[in-house]
C-alpha cells in the first residue's frame, strides 16, 4: 500500500522521514531474523596458455543493481519503504565498447537502447529515442567512442548512425534524410579515427564500407559484393587497429584486415567445423600483442590468432561462469581486459588476458 501511495501521489518528506525512523525503531527484530549473506566466489579455472601466458575470468553483470556492489543503510531502509527501484537487464546485447573512463557502453536491440555501466563511479545510464517523430532509435547494433568519449551507435532498421555526448545526452543523427528515412541501408559496425577526423561504417546489404567525415558526410566507399580480395558478403563488425581497418566479412566466413584507403592486406578464416574455421563470425578485438580475438556465436566461442592466421587457443561454449552462448560483440581495453557479451545468456564476461609485456607490433 506504501508503494502504490507513493507512486501516484506527492508525499511530503516528512512521510518517508516518518517511515525511515519506524524502520530504525525495528531494525534489531527485523534485521536479527536475518542471515548475514556472503557473496558467492565464482571460480573459473585459468587458461594457461604457451611462454606463460594466462587468461583470467574477472566477473560477470547482468543488470544495473551490479553497478553498486553494497548499499548504506539509509538506502535499504529508503528503498524498503518506496519499494525497489526498476531494474534495467540486459536483454538481448550486441555490441561492447569501453571508453577513457572504463565505462562500459552496451547497445541492446532487446533493450531498444545503449546501457552504460560505469563501475568505477557506481552509476548506471540507458539511452534511448522512443519519439517517433524525432528521429527514435529502433534497433541499435554497434557502438564506439571517439578520444572526447562521444558515443556512436548504429541503427540497423533506422539506416542511421545516433551520437551523444560523453554525459549521454542527444546530439545528432548522421543519415537522417527528409522525410525520417535513413541513408545507409543496414549499417552495422562503426569505427571512430578520432586523430584522422574520420568514421568507418559497414553497411551490410550494400556490403560496402563508408568512411565519413565526423559530420557525417561521406567522403569515400569501398567494397563491393562477391568472395574475391576486399570484396564483401555482409560485411559487420569493425575495428581500427593501427593503420589497418579490420571488418568481419559474416558470410564469406572470414575476416579482412585492410588499409584505411580500403586496400587488402591479408584475410584469415574459412567456412567449416575445424578449430580455427569460421562459421558466424561476429566480434572482433586485438590484444597487446596483435592477437586477433574473434567472436563466433555459432561455436560459442571466441577463437584467438596469430597475424599469419594460425589459430592459438580458443574458449567458451557453454552455461557456465566462462562460457558463452550465441556471444555477440567482443572489446579488449588497453590493459588486456575481454569483455565478451554472452548474449543468449544475456550477460557480459570479463576476462584479463596476461601476456609478454611488450611494444605494440609483435613479439620480441
Amino acid at each position: 500500500m506504501v508503494q502504490f501511495l507513493l507512486s501516484r501521489t506527492r508525499i511530503s518528506r516528512w512521510c518517508v522521514i516518518s517511515a525511515l525512523f519506524a524502520i530504525v525503531s525495528v531494525t534489531p527484530m527485523w534485521a536479527a531474523g536475518r542471515a548475514k549473506q556472503t557473496p558467492t566466489e565464482i571460480k573459473v579455472p585459468d587458461l594457461l596458455l604457451d611462454g606463460g601466458r594466462t587468461v583470467k575470468f574477472e566477473r560477470v553483470f547482468s543488470n544495473d543493481r551490479q553497478v553498486t556492489i553494497k548499499k548504506g543503510f539509509w538506502t535499504k531502509a529508503f528503498d524498503f519503504v518506496v519499494g525497489q527501484p526498476d531494474l534495467h537487464f540486459l536483454v538481448r546485447p550486441y555490441s561492447i565498447v569501453s571508453d577513457s573512463r572504463g565505462r562500459i557502453i552496451i547497445s541492446d536491440p532487446g533493450a531498444v537502447g545503449v546501457h552504460i555501466f560505469d563501475f568505477g563511479q557506481q552509476k548506471y545510464k540507458f539511452l534511448s529515442r522512443r519519439d517517433k517523430g524525432k528521429d527514435p532509435m529502433l534497433a541499435p547494433q554497434c557502438v564506439a567512442v571517439d578520444d572526447k568519449d562521444n558515443i556512436y551507435v548504429t541503427d540497423s532498421e533506422a539506416g542511421k548512425i545516433f551520437v551523444y555526448d560523453a554525459n549521454g545526452k542527444y546530439q545528432r543523427a548522421i543519415g537522417s534524410l527528409k522525410g525520417g528515412e535513413g541513408f545507409f541501408k543496414r549499417p552495422t559496425g562503426i569505427a571512430v579515427d578520432s586523430p584522422g577526423q574520420r568514421i568507418y561504417v559497414t553497411d551490410t546489404l550494400r556490403n560496402q564500407i563508408f568512411m565519413l567525415d565526423m559530420q557525417g558526410s561521406v567522403l569515400a566507399k569501398f567494397g563491393k559484393t562477391g568472395s574475391a580480395k576486399g570484396e564483401f558478403n555482409y560485411p559487420t563488425e569493425l575495428r581500427l587497429d593501427g593503420p589497418n581497418l579490420i571488418v568481419v566479412d559474416a558470410m564469406n566466413f572470414r575476416v579482412q584486415v585492410l588499409d584505411r584507403s580500403g586496400v587488402f592486406q591479408y584475410a584469415i578464416g574459412q567456412v567449416g567445423d575445424a578449430p580455427g574455421d569460421m562459421f558466424r563470425p561476429k566480434g572482433i578485438a586485438i590484444d597487446s600483442e596483435d592477437h586477433l580475438y574473434v567472436v563466433d556465436g555459432q561455436r560459442h566461442q571466441v577463437q584467438v590468432f596469430d597475424q599469419s592466421g594460425q589459430l592459438l587457443y580458443y574458449f567458451g561454449n557453454g552455461s557456465g561462469f566462462g562460457e558463452f552462448q550465441m556471444p555477440a560483440g567482443l572489446f579488449i581495453d588497453s590493459n588486456d581486459r575481454i569483455y565478451v557479451v554472452d548474449s543468449y545468456n544475456r550477460r557480459v564476461q570479463v576476462f584479463h588476458y596476461y601476456g609478454i609485456k611488450q611494444a605494440k607490433g609483435g613479439l620480441q
